[in-house]
């Protein structure tokens, strides 16, 4: 099933726990800022996204069934 990963960038403090578990849809660069670089991303992805959002201490990470 399709989801899409969304994220509240009024919580999020970037600290990249979410880019440990899923680097290939998460990424926070030299700016200190995250940057999703799938927001739909391939279902093999589900499990690492699900990881991302347990594992964000704001929870500003959300995935959404599409």
């Amino acid at each position: 099933m399709a989801f899409k990963v969304v994220v509240d960038f009024d919580r999020c403090e970037s600290n990249a726990l979410c880019m440990g578990a899923a680097p290939e849809v998460f990424e926070v660069r030299e700016d200190d800022f995250l940057y999703v670089l799938q927001e739909e991303p391939p279902d093999e992805l589900r499990a690492k996204c699900e990881e991302a959002v347990r594992l964000c201490p704001k929870q500003a990470i959300t995935l959404e069934d599409i």
